[in-house]
């Protein structure tokens, strides 16, 4: 019987009931998200700004299509989707309302404020009528997800047929040696980082868990196929520190 039979879920390496998870997951962001772009710097040497880039190089942005950016945060993948595509229109959804008030704190949120929509929702619940967007984005937010396969699901409802998912996740490197090494720095700085710059150790700390605990990149690709998505690819980012994940509505 799986940990979902039994209505348990993981937060990091404990394991919690599932109707436990999403508020837990929401204190963590609650607590961090002053800081949240600052400890991403940090923690990633500015490196997470170049994997974002590069989702975008790989979604090729149209004009006039309108995203949907899930756990979107503080605006990261939303700006730089409006930057790329005239006439375009983005939805930034997030479970935490402090990370959207600091998104909208953000001197990009007033230049593209006509084009750009707050919202507070679930990703497993989304509150969007059926076929309702051209691209649909998650960063660095699905292994949050109480059941992923629920939200992937969502994913596919809303987006018109002939719409893109693209998933950017930290995700496994195919290399032991390397693993390990980049295990030591996550399990003995990160945390360390996030007491000094966040004064949170404990929420860094399930941060670094959750990378952990997320599947593996062809275990995920065959999480989006049964999702119903066709053409679905992935690229390691980094040697696999990280992967982008996209498929599409056919």
């Amino acid at each position: 019987m799986t940990d979902q039979d039994q209505g348990t879920t993981h937060f990091g390496f404990q394991t919690v009931p599932e109707a436990d998870k999403a508020g837990m997951v929401h204190g963590v962001f609650t607590r961090v998200a002053s800081r949240y772009d600052i400890m991403n710097d940090l923690m990633s040497g500015g490196v997470h700004r170049l994997w974002k880039d590069a989702m975008m190089d790989w979604l090729a942005p149209r004009p006039g299509q309108r995203l949907l950016d899930v756990a979107g945060g503080t605006g990261d993948i939303a700006f730089r989707f409006l930057k790329r595509a005239t006439g375009a229109s983005a939805v930034v959804l997030d479970m935490t309302e402090s990370m959207l008030v600091e998104g909208r704190k953000r001197a990009e949120a007033e230049r593209q404020a006509e084009r750009l929509d707050w919202v507070v929702g679930d990703a497993m619940a989304l509150p969007f009528p059926t076929n309702s967007f051209d691209v649909y984005t998650i960063s660095f937010g699905i292994r949050n997800v109480t059941r992923v396969q629920d939200a992937l699901a969502e994913a596919y409802r809303v987006l018109r047929p002939g719409g893109r998912l693209m998933v950017l996740e930290f995700s496994h490197i195919p290399n032991d040696l390397l693993q390990k090494a980049y295990d030591a720095y996550s399990f003995n700085v990160i945390p360390v980082m996030g007491q000094i710059v966040a004064k949170d150790r404990d929420s860094y700390q399930y941060l670094v868990e959750s990378i952990r605990k997320f599947p593996d990149q062809e275990t995920f690709a065959g999480m989006i196929r049964k999702a119903g998505f066709g053409q679905v690819k992935y690229r390691n980012l980094t040697m696999g520190v990280a992967a982008l994940h996209s498929g599409w509505k056919l």
